[in-house]
């Protein structure tokens, strides 16, 4: 309501200056055509000054807008990045590096205000010439007997008020540049076109389905030189369990990130139970996916608060199941408040390994048909591991499972294994067929086994 208000005004105002500019106008006309020409006169001075300042104004308020943005870039770097700049002792370099931008954008928005401020006195000073011209030729007038001494102030006063129209219309001026440029800025964001929302208006994937498909998918980030993914192909069956395999940056996590759509392919086709997933509303797709990402994000509150983000309606029993599932329940039950204790902002007060077990039994609580796991048992030893996954497999039953890693002894009972290398699919099968027929499979084998036998 205050914004609605607040527009109103704004537009009363912008409505007040013309109106009021060209009702003293038409008054002085109707006393003396010839002695209103020095009220109109100014007219094209004042115009022809707005449009040059406005045009030498605006590319440096566009300039200004990127320039903060970077500011607020290194600004965001410098907080986040804090323990890595301390670490690699780069505090004073960092400090530097802001100084730079922050004078930058200061001698930046220093000239586009000292143009836009200059309006403002261009404006009063061809005005109040005029009207010392006005005073001085209606002076001739009255003494000619042609003007009255009385419409001589009645001009004076129209002067007056078209000043003060001007200088209303120059404090808008003034601003408009500016918001000019955040309007368009805004605009881009409006005018973004959003991605097929999907056509079919219920869709799940209940036990016993979710059948996961791949078709020829290939995938490039924007303003990459070759793609992530390339034609990858292959299908993942519900009541199984698919693993994704592959060295750093073949494409694993990218991958998964297709399928709940946090990415839309370039070509191909992703399929589930039989229905491209571009003919699915979003909220749908999503409600039946439980995703555990490579990066364990937790929010600040419970961590009962934390685990039913995969499930708001979840029982108090439903969230101690899922987390007894992903073995979380021992820690939690041995800090202060159990499920009640408050995690700080991303989880900071937890260990990694925590972090990953409260993140799997969010998913968990959520009893998807298609679980995605990205990653996720990175930071956990191999005993809590083992456990994990044994009560993770009775627990997914006949939903679809899909890990991405990079731990080849984790995923050798998988139903099926995909090896990805450099985006594409190097070999589909067992554990036992792919070391048989799978080179680049073979040699993460073998790499594991020498860093083994070196520990």
């Amino acid at each position: 309501m205050k914004v609605q208000q607040m527009l109103t005004m704004l537009l009363r105002v912008m409505l007040m200056a013309p109106l009021m500019f060209i009702g003293a106008v038409i008054l002085a006309l109707t006393i003396d055509p010839v002695l209103s020409m020095w009220l109109i006169a100014p007219l094209p001075i004042i115009v022809g000054a707005v449009f040059l300042i406005s045009k030498k104004a605006v590319p440096l308020f566009k300039s200004l807008q990127q320039k903060n943005d970077r500011l607020t870039l290194v600004l965001r770097e410098g907080l986040t990045g804090l323990r890595t700049i301390r670490a690699f002792n780069r505090v004073d370099k960092e400090q530097v590096r802001f100084n730079k931008m922050n004078v930058d954008v200061s001698d930046t928005a220093m000239n586009a205000n000292k143009l836009m401020v200059s309006l403002t006195p261009i404006m009063m000073f061809v005005l109040n010439f005029s009207l010392i011209f006005l005073i001085w030729f209606g002076a001739f007038r009255i003494e000619g007997g042609s003007l009255m001494v009385g419409e001589l102030m009645a001009f004076i006063q129209y002067a007056m008020q078209m000043m003060f129209a001007v200088t209303i219309a120059s404090v808008m001026i003034v601003a408009i540049p500016r918001a000019a440029v955040s309007a368009n800025r805004i605009l881009e964001v409006l005018d973004t076109v959003s991605e097929d929302q999907g056509t079919r208006e219920t869709w799940h994937t209940d036990a016993g389905k979710g059948l996961l498909e791949f078709r020829q998918v290939s995938f490039r980030y924007p303003g990459a030189e070759k793609p992530v993914i390339q034609e990858v192909s292959f299908t993942a069956k519900p009541g199984e369990t698919t693993a994704i395999v592959g060295g750093t940056g073949a494409g694993k996590t990218t991958l998964i990130q297709l399928i709940p759509r946090l990415f839309a392919g370039d070509s191909g086709s992703i399929l589930l139970d039989g229905v491209d997933i571009r003919d699915i509303p979003h909220e749908h797709v999503r409600a039946q996916i439980g995703y555990v990402p490579q990066q364990s994000f937790l929010f600040k509150g419970t961590i009962a608060e934390n685990i039913r983000h995969g499930y708001e309606s979840a029982t108090d029993e439903e969230v101690q199941h899922a987390a007894s599932i992903a073995q979380a329940t021992e820690f939690v039950s041995n800090m202060k408040d159990g499920f009640d204790s408050t995690l700080a902002q991303q989880g900071t007060n937890v260990s990694g390994g925590q972090r990953q077990r409260l993140a799997i039994a969010r998913a968990l609580v959520r009893k998807p048909g298609l679980y995605l796991f990205d990653d996720s048992f990175s930071a956990l030893d191999f005993h809590t591991h083992t456990l994990l996954r044994q009560a993770l497999q009775k627990e997914a039953g006949a939903a679809t499972v899909i890990i991405a890693t990079q731990q080849v002894e984790s995923i050798k009972q998988a139903d099926q294994i995909v090896v990805l290398s450099e985006g594409a699919v190097a070999g589909i099968g067992s554990h036992e067929e792919l070391l048989k027929d799978c080179t680049v499979y073979q040699e993460m084998v073998a790499a594991k086994q020498a860093e083994e036998v070196t520990a």
